[in-house]
């Protein structure tokens, strides 16, 4: 599947091919690299059976985007399937020219297709440009809250 969106951005499936690009791309974002942490990611992406849910944007033949996401049945205790975007990534020089729009547009065909209808994400809190982003493509607060357990804090009520 490859789709043109706008001049010069096709959005395609993730290749086993774009992963250093992947990971210079998010590198170049968070100012570290996280390597390890897209190798698991995209060994999942890969070994999953099901329909490819990660994309790639490319312009000129470069990837200069990318969306790695999964479908989930029942996580949660939700009853319904839902997609997880895991990781939205453009490179910085082409921010700004929709290449995160051109990529959810191809994930909403793709779940469209499969009768899949909720997409879902974190955003942490300190990120405007993400919350901005995802509240103009319709996402709003979900009617759930994201729970972290520190474990170097003692439990409530313990004796430590």
């Amino acid at each position: 599947m490859t789709t043109a969106i706008g001049q010069d951005i096709v959005v395609r499936n993730l290749l086993p091919g774009d992963q250093h690009a992947i990971i210079s791309i998010d590198a170049r974002s968070m100012g570290r690299s996280r390597a390890e942490f897209f190798k698991v990611k995209l060994r999942q992406a890969f070994q999953d059976t099901s329909i490819a849910m990660s994309l790639a944007a490319l312009s000129d033949g470069i990837v200069v985007g990318f969306l790695l996401a999964r479908v989930y049945y029942g996580e949660f205790g939700r009853v319904d399937p839902a997609a997880v975007i895991d990781v939205l990534g453009v490179h910085p020089d082409f921010r700004g020219r929709h290449v995160a729009t051109a990529l959810l547009a191809q994930l909403r065909t793709n779940l469209t297709a499969l009768g899949i209808h909720t997409i879902q994400t974190e955003v942490a809190w300190d990120n405007p440009d993400l919350l901005t982003f995802f509240n103009r493509e319709g996402f709003v607060p979900a009617q759930r809250l994201c729970l972290d357990l520190d474990l170097r804090t003692p439990r409530k009520g313990s004796q430590r």
